[in-house]
């Protein structure tokens, strides 16, 4: 399992990532722009009902509400830190908040007729777990649009990226949507304006529509792997979070060098 993989190190990580996340974050990685293009796969309007699974400090459910009533969103996360965050948006007030896991929804079957999650799948310890989740809660003729990061094809920052959290293939996303039970699975592919990388897409939109009855590959989650001594909890999360810093300065340098391009063919 990554360093960050493991549900309390997450919980610890971003304790502190919560504090400048729509800061030095967003702007960087997750952009409004990415977060358009992807939630059109989600074909969102208003009367519909809206789980944002892993909402954070709601930068995607912000998203959301600007197509569909907040009074109809669902917020789940797993950190209470980030929901707080949240509360700071005023277009976020009627939302719903709710702590809660990924991998076992605390809510009854086909409860939402929309299923959102971005940038959660690759803290997910069994993402197929978390897919299968994603279908039974999901109504039947609903869509769920699953958004996260793609193995990089760069040897340094896929070594980075795998010692940080999980960055799975494109095959892994499609492969799990269509074996929680998805049809006319979609894959969208996203990136923000600094990614020149064209051996293979820096993120994925993936949708699929949910059909009739429990997922066939929904099963009881496992129990979690019992946490670390608190040594060997501070040095991988020690460990992890500088992982998961160096690709802050290298995106940024690569943001200023792509602004830099534009201004020069302007």
């Amino acid at each position: 399992m990554r360093l960050i993989q493991h549900k309390r190190e997450a919980f610890w990580f971003y304790r502190f990532l919560s504090l400048g996340y729509d800061r030095w974050v967003n702007p960087l990685f997750w952009t409004p722009a990415m977060r358009a293009l992807a939630l059109d796969a989600a074909r969102l309007e208003p009367g519909l009902k809206v789980l944002d699974a892993g909402a954070g400090t709601g930068f995607t459910t912000e998203g959301i509400v600007a197509r569909v009533d907040a009074a109809d969103v669902t917020m789940l996360d797993q950190s209470p830190h980030q929901l707080h965050r949240s509360r700071a948006k005023p277009a976020l007030a009627a939302c719903r908040r709710v702590l809660g896991d990924a991998e076992q929804l605390p809510f009854e079957d086909d409860s939402f007729d929309r299923y959102v999650s971005a940038g959660s799948i690759e803290y997910w310890p069994d993402p197929q777990q978390g897919i299968a989740e994603a279908y039974r809660v999901t109504r039947a003729g609903g869509t769920a649009l699953v958004i996260g990061p793609v193995r990089p094809a760069n040897r340094f920052a896929r070594w980075l990226a795998e010692a940080w959290m999980l960055f799975p293939p494109v095959s892994d996303y499609t492969g799990w949507m269509e074996a929680a039970g998805f049809t006319d699975v979609r894959v969208v592919e996203l990136a923000p304006d600094w990614y020149r990388d064209e051996r293979v897409p820096y993120a994925l939109a993936v949708s699929g529509v949910a059909g009739a009855g429990a997922s066939p590959a929904g099963r009881a989650a496992p129990a979690e792997e019992p946490a670390p001594s608190r040594v060997k909890f501070a040095a991988r999360f020690v460990a992890g979070s500088a992982a998961g810093a160096a690709f802050v300065p290298i995106a940024a340098v690569l943001a200023l060098r792509a602004r830099r391009e534009k201004r020069a063919a302007s």
